[in-house]
């Protein structure tokens, strides 16, 4: 018992738990809830299995302490996108339907992750030997053929040219990898530090990822919206209680402003449909329900049908990546080939 007390008390000591686990974890306490077991019959339950006692111990003792159990969660350091959801049960108190929706998305999260790693390591292996191959040719061979038709003056220029070609193209792949590996370290320095307002302003120019946080913005403004609704909170309660929650700040900020509307006495219609980060169809869904059980179903089949869409349009990015690759490779080999080949072609003409 102390030593878990000890644990307990330096939280930044602990190891984050795998997905893997985290996703078994809420499957196996679901599976328990849904039998009849109370939250705490069923953490102890869960202590069966030697793996889930650490993370169930911290949990326990974060509720008895008088913690929600979203923050107890974040305590076993669970990963955001499960706490999140988990935050919503201090409203609608259905554990059962947040943990079920939840688990759904991480499990999406977790295998579209999976087809990304499996889809990018061979292209990376490929990339990697081509890098080997590039820096002996650059070291080895061009400077081979410097001297060996340095006594042609044109050959010897073809030579040199096909050198810089090669330094440029090098220079170029490794400046590539170091902006974007600097990029997404800052990123994740700064990011928490940048206002809402800022971070909305910087999706705008970004053509891709601009896209996908357009449809992940709406899916879950639409399924927290939906799930709030169905207990039968007024709408004013409900944007307070998204805009009171600090994982999403985005969703955060929106529904602050669209409270701020309310208060006005203004209608938040004209507000959804200037969100940049909210698909105009929910806009059109508030416009056309004034029932709120008609619009809690009518959100929760747009959340569905969004998330089709998002899996949908992830796994053609996904498929894109080793073809797209595999042409730019190519032509690359093709490039290295012909500045190997060339200066052999000029001293051939000369002959």
């Amino acid at each position: 018992m102390d030593l878990y007390q000890k644990n307990y008390l330096t939280p930044s000591k602990r190891h984050k738990l795998k997905n893997e686990i985290q996703l078994l974890y809420l499957s196996r306490l679901l599976r328990l809830l849904k039998t009849g077991y109370s939250l705490l019959d069923a953490l102890e339950v869960m202590k069966w299995d030697k793996q889930m006692i650490g993370p169930t111990s911290i949990i326990v003792h974060s509720l008895k302490n008088g913690n929600t159990l979203d923050e107890a969660f974040k305590e076993a350091t669970f990963n955001p996108t499960i706490t999140t959801y988990l935050y919503f049960v201090r409203a609608n108190g259905d554990i059962q339907a947040s943990i079920e929706k939840c688990m759904e998305m991480f499990q999406q999260r977790i295998e579209f992750t999976s087809k990304f790693q499996q889809t990018i390591r061979y292209p990376l292996i490929l990339l990697t030997i081509f890098s080997i191959l590039l820096y002996f040719i650059k070291h080895s061979i061009l400077p081979s053929f410097a001297d060996l038709f340095s006594a042609n003056s044109v050959t010897s220029s073809t030579v040199t040219l096909s050198l810089g070609a090669i330094n440029v193209f090098g220079s170029f792949i490794w400046i590539s990898i170091i902006v974007i590996c600097v990029s997404l370290i800052i990123w994740k320095i700064i990011s928490h530090k940048i206002s809402v307002q800022r971070q909305i302003r910087l999706y705008r120019h970004i053509p891709i990822y601009r896209s996908y946080k357009r449809i992940q913005t709406s899916f879950l403004f639409a399924t927290h919206f939906s799930s709030l609704l169905k207990t039968g909170i007024s709408i004013k309660d409900i944007l307070t209680i998204m805009s009171n929650q600090t994982q999403l700040p985005i969703l955060s900020y929106y529904s602050m402003l669209m409270t701020s509307e309310l208060n006005k006495g203004n209608h938040i219609n004209h507000l959804l449909s200037q969100a940049f980060l909210l698909e105009e169809q929910i806009a059109h869904i508030f416009q056309k329900n004034a029932d709120t059980h008609a619009l809690e179903q009518d959100l929760k089949v747009y959340a569905g049908i969004i998330t089709e869409e998002l899996h949908r349009k992830l796994t053609k990015a996904i498929t894109f990546i080793q073809p797209v690759f595999f042409v730019l490779l190519a032509g690359f080999i093709v490039l290295i080939y012909t500045t190997l080949m060339w200066p052999m072609f000029q001293l051939i003409k000369t002959i």
